[in-house]
């Protein structure tokens, strides 16, 4: 056969250009200019002499973590050694699941314009590369404790052609030049090794935890000693006291035209924000992601009351939430009542899973609802057809069910504040600073329009359930 691995390109044809190779940092430090003179020369022979102790230096640092099992917060701890500055490692969305340095050093990045105010690295505005300085501390409503000024680099966390995440360096005494672009490059390197490593560990570990978990939800995993036991074989310990919080993304993943692949992506992103929000606060907690929801059973104090039990909740949920940046998905969240036995936690989850549904239905997008909250919700929601619900809304309002005239929701928030004071007049007129003589016109049309509720208990019950279904999203015409 002949050889033609070295013919030139046919006349006429044009080969595709090679791409460029990418100039490393440490490349352009290490350039020669061709004008130089023998001090320049000497200068630049120490330079890179140093450099090159660096780069020796670095790489002994990173195998040692490699060889070591790789972990984020090893290399986190190196490099910031190396550095002599605070480093994260944070999500493609800006989670950090890495830290290391000084208190004072991690402060004054989170006290930067760097992160949110949960805590979350604004990813969509922090640009890949060293960023020009600014004072710690200046983010709106807070103060630097002394006045410091604040630099960062950044770069991409890249395994093959998907980026895993960010890692970032903050120092507030010198500037961050070539080589520590350079030397976070190389630890992004290891750090994708050390993410493929804790994901390939995590997806074993959470096929066992998913198969219990669902279990205990069905009320399959034995008596209580044996479900508590296994829990604990699974690294998980279950509080003698707790709720089941379910937490279920608003878009509807059965109807979007996003792809399977992607779907199930931004799950496990979902899942894995859960984990680490909830393992923050009790690092055996039971958190399990499922194919529409993630489920977690939070350990709640003797005395500990609803409102307590919210507050923990929503702090943790705002966490997972991030402000809603970084390509987050909003969500809806469903919190159970107190739990003292695995054998409630079926019905407990049940509890969650119904709060979810009907508070976003009463509330809308990112709901927070207590099972206890939903009051009459919970039996309207039962019923399965919802054009019902409409007609019997119409019927019981007739022309104040639709907004056609104006006038029409002003008289039903008059007729709501009524039913909720039980007729008291003047406790309605100071709710609505309306003057008593106005708001007794207004119930005279109201009777005229509805008929005598002010007399007739049973239609004020029908029409405070009117006004109920009216309030549940996606029934109000």
């Amino acid at each position: 056969m002949e050889n033609v691995a070295n013919d030139p390109a046919p006349t006429g044809v044009e080969l595709p250009a090679t791409p460029p190779r990418r100039r490393t940092a440490l490349e352009g430090l290490l350039e020669v200019p061709a004008d130089a003179d023998a001090a320049e020369l000497r200068d630049l022979a120490t330079r890179q002499a140093a450099a090159l102790r660096r780069e020796d230096e670095v790489h002994r640092v990173l195998v040692q973590v490699v060889l070591g099992g790789g972990s984020l917060d090893a290399l986190c701890a190196h490099v910031a050694g190396l550095l002599d500055a605070s480093v994260v490692v944070t999500t493609t969305d800006g989670r950090v699941v890495a830290e290391a340095g000084t208190a004072a050093g991690l402060q004054a990045a989170r006290s930067s314009g760097a992160f949110d105010r949960t805590g979350r690295l604004v990813v969509e505005r922090e640009p890949i590369g060293e960023r020009a300085r600014e004072r710690a501390g200046e983010r709106a409503g807070e103060r630097a404790g002394e006045p410091a000024w604040l630099r960062r680099a950044l770069v991409q966390i890249v395994a093959g052609s998907v980026e895993e995440g960010r890692l970032a360096a903050f120092t507030t005494d010198r500037e961050l030049g070539p080589t520590d672009i350079h030397l976070l490059e190389r630890a992004a390197t290891v750090a994708a090794l050390a993410l493929a490593r804790e994901q390939a560990v995590s997806a074993v570990e959470s096929k066992y935890r998913a198969e219990f978990l669902r279990d205990a939800l069905a009320g399959r995993a034995g008596a209580d000693h044996e479900a508590l036991t296994h829990a604990e074989s699974l690294g998980w310990r279950v509080a003698s006291r707790f709720v089941v919080v379910a937490a279920e993304t608003d878009e509807d993943d059965t109807a979007t035209t996003r792809s399977g692949e992607e779907v199930r992506t931004l799950q496990q992103r979902f899942t894995r924000a859960w984990v680490r929000a909830v393992g923050a606060r009790d690092p055996y907690a039971p958190v399990m992601g499922f194919s529409q929801e993630v489920v977690a059973l939070l350990p709640v104090a003797a005395d500990a009351d609803t409102d307590q039990v919210m507050a923990q909740v929503a702090e943790i949920a705002g966490v997972v939430r991030g402000d809603g940046g970084g390509g987050r998905r909003t969500f809806s969240t469903g919190v159970s009542r107190v739990v003292t036995s695995m054998s409630g936690l079926p019905a407990a989850y049940d509890e969650a899973l119904k709060a979810v549904a009907v508070g976003r239905q009463v509330h809308g997008d990112s709901a927070l609802t207590h099972v206890d909250g939903l009051g009459i919700y919970r039996l309207l929601a039962l019923v399965p057809d919802s054009a019902d619900l409409r007609r019997f809304v119409t019927d019981a309002l007739g022309p104040l069910a639709t907004d056609d005239v104006a006038e029409h929701a002003d008289l039903r928030r008059t007729l709501e504040v009524l039913i909720d004071t039980n007729l008291n007049v003047a406790e309605t007129s100071r709710v609505l600073f309306f003057h008593y003589n106005t708001l007794r016109y207004r119930i005279a049309k109201l009777e005229r329009m509805l008929g005598p509720f002010t007399t007739d208990p049973q239609l004020r019950l029908t029409l405070a359930l009117a006004l109920k279904v009216l309030q549940m999203r996606g029934l109000k015409r």
